[in-house]
C-alpha cells in the first residue's frame, strides 16, 4: 500500500513538473503579445515616411487672398520629402480594403482609379487573402514600388494622409515649398527655374514616372517638379467656384476669366498651368500623372527624418 501511495505521489509530482502553472502561462502569453507588438512597431518604423520642416513666413503667392492682399503668411509645417509611392499606397490599400482598386463608389473615385496596377509594367502576384493583384496591388515590385502612385482621387489621397496622421497641403503650403530650388527658398524670379519646369511639362506623359528620390531642395524636399502633378486640399477653390463647375453654367467662363486676371504674377506661366489643371478637376477624378504627398502642421510632426530640427 505504501509503495502504491509513493508511486502515485511521484506521478503527481512529475505531472506537475510537466505542466506550467497559471502564472507561467499568463507570462508566456504576455511575452508573445509583446513580441508581436514589437514586430508591428518595427514594421511601422521601417515604413515611416520622412517629413522635413519648412519654416513658413510671409510669402508672395500668384493667387490673391480673399482681401486682395499680395502676400500671405504660411505657418511652419512639415512636408513629406517625396510623393507617396505605389509601394506605400499598396500597404495602405491592403490595410484599408475600401480603397483597393474597384472598391470605392463612383462618387469617391472614377473608373480609372488605380487602373495602372493591372498594367504589364506593374509586377503583381496574388496576395495571401487571394484578392486579385489589381484589387490589392499586392507585391508591386522593384522600381514600380518606388514610383509615385498616380490615378488616385482627392478622396483617396485625403484618406491616405489621415491614416498617416497627416493631411493634404493647402495650395499656399504647396506653392511655398515648390518655389524653392537647391540653394534658395524662392527661385521663382530666375528664368532658368521656370524654363526647367516648362521643359518637364513638354515631355511625353505616356510612360510611368521615374522612381522618387530626386535632388533635394534647400529644405530637403524632393520631386515637387519633374515627376507628377500633386493634389492640394483646396484645389477646387483656386480658380473656379465649386458651385460653377457645371459645363452648362454660364458663369463658369466668368470665374475662369476673373481668376486668371487676378493672378499676381502673370508671367509665371509654369505655376498658372498647374493651377488651371487642378481647378479643372473634380474630387473623384484620377489621371495618370497626378499623385500627392502629405503634410503635418507644426506641433503634429511625430515620425522620422529631420522633423525635430
Amino acid at each position: 500500500m505504501m509503495n502504491r501511495t509513493r508511486s502515485a505521489a511521484q506521478d503527481d509530482s512529475a505531472s506537475s513538473a510537466q505542466r506550467p502553472d497559471r502564472a507561467d502561462r499568463i507570462e508566456a502569453r504576455s511575452l508573445v503579445r509583446l513580441l508581436g507588438a514589437a514586430a508591428a512597431l518595427a514594421c511601422l518604423v521601417a515604413h515611416a515616411a520622412d517629413y522635413v520642416p519648412l519654416p513658413g513666413g510671409p510669402f508672395r503667392s500668384v493667387l490673391p487672398t480673399g482681401d486682395g492682399s499680395e502676400r500671405v503668411t504660411v505657418e511652419r509645417f512639415w512636408m513629406r520629402a517625396t510623393p507617396v509611392t505605389n509601394g506605400e499606397f499598396r500597404r495602405f490599400a491592403q490595410a484599408h480594403p475600401e480603397w483597393r482598386a474597384g472598391s470605392p463608389p463612383a462618387v469617391f473615385a472614377d473608373a480609372r482609379y488605380l487602373h495602372h496596377w493591372a498594367a504589364p509594367t506593374m509586377a503583381a502576384v496574388s496576395s495571401a487573402d487571394h484578392a486579385s493583384p489589381r484589387a490589392s496591388g499586392a507585391e508591386i515590385a522593384g522600381a514600380d514600388a518606388a514610383r509615385p502612385v498616380t490615378s488616385v482621387s482627392w478622396f483617396a489621397a485625403r484618406a491616405f494622409c489621415a491614416a498617416e496622421g497627416a493631411r493634404l497641403p493647402t495650395w499656399y503650403e504647396w506653392e511655398y515649398a515648390a518655389a524653392a530650388d537647391a540653394t534658395r527658398p524662392d527661385a521663382r524670379d530666375d528664368p532658368g527655374w521656370t524654363a526647367r519646369i516648362l521643359s518637364w511639362y513638354s515631355r511625353p506623359s505616356d510612360r510611368p514616372p521615374e522612381p522618387v528620390g530626386g535632388e533635394p531642395d534647400v529644405y530637403g524636399v524632393r520631386d515637387l517638379h519633374g515627376l507628377v502633378w500633386e493634389w492640394v486640399d483646396d484645389f477646387s477653390a483656386l480658380l473656379v467656384s465649386a458651385d460653377s463647375r457645371d459645363q452648362n453654367d454660364p458663369d463658369k467662363s466668368a470665374f475662369c476669366g476673373s481668376g486668371a486676371i487676378g493672378l499676381r504674377d502673370a508671367k509665371n506661366y509654369a505655376i498658372l498651368m498647374r493651377i488651371a489643371m487642378l481647378s479643372a478637376l473634380r474630387a473623384a477624378d484620377t489621371t495618370d500623372n497626378l499623385g500627392f504627398r502629405c503634410v503635418r502642421s507644426s506641433g503634429a510632426h511625430a515620425g522620422t527624418g529631420e522633423q525635430g530640427r
